[in-house]
């Protein structure tokens, strides 16, 4: 018999990169002349709207990174109650997607600074957004960095809080 969990860390390897290592394997794939597509979000339930925007913008480029939402961010923007799962557990489930090649945790509201770093290719958000509702700043960093915008249809009734709400109304027992 074969213990699978045995001391088994419930992350492996599958940890999100600290902006410093994003940059320099961001160099890495220049070098071998590879693209990156990115996006972010809170991730906070993983369902089947940020599954249809991951899959989706996987094929704007060869590698797909999801920039995440630290717990201090998700709270800071959602409030006291959230965020459901802590950031490494949201990570984890992230980057255990065939499609996502990378993952990293950002502290701050937006993520001007990180797109300022890493310089992506493309960026890609839900199509709840248009290039007139997304943060300034964040536009301004990817219009810098030369990056195509893609917005992804957003599917309605797929978003977290309406996951919440289900869940939130499913009768006691």
């Amino acid at each position: 018999m074969t213990v699978l969990s045995q001391g088994a860390s419930p992350f492996g390897d599958r940890r999100p990169l600290s902006l410093d290592d994003a940059v320099a394997r961001r160099e890495q794939l220049r070098t071998e002349g590879k693209t990156m597509v990115l996006t972010n979000g809170c991730f906070d339930l993983l369902h089947a709207g940020h599954l249809f925007l991951l899959e989706r913008t996987s094929a704007c480029a060869d590698e797909l990174w999801v920039a995440v939402n630290s717990d201090a961010s998700v709270r800071s923007l959602k409030g006291s109650n959230r965020p459901l799962q802590g950031e490494l557990e949201r990570a984890y489930a992230l980057l255990c997607l065939e499609f996502v090649d990378a993952v990293l945790l950002f502290d701050g509201r937006r993520l001007d600074n990180e797109i300022q770093s890493l310089k992506p290719d493309a960026y890609a958000k839900g199509g709840d957004y248009s290039l007139e509702t997304l943060d300034k700043k964040e536009l301004a960093a990817l219009e810098g960095a030369g990056a195509a915008i893609h917005f992804v249809p957003f599917l309605d009734g797929f978003g977290t809080t309406d996951l919440i709400n289900r869940i939130n109304n499913l009768p006691t027992t």
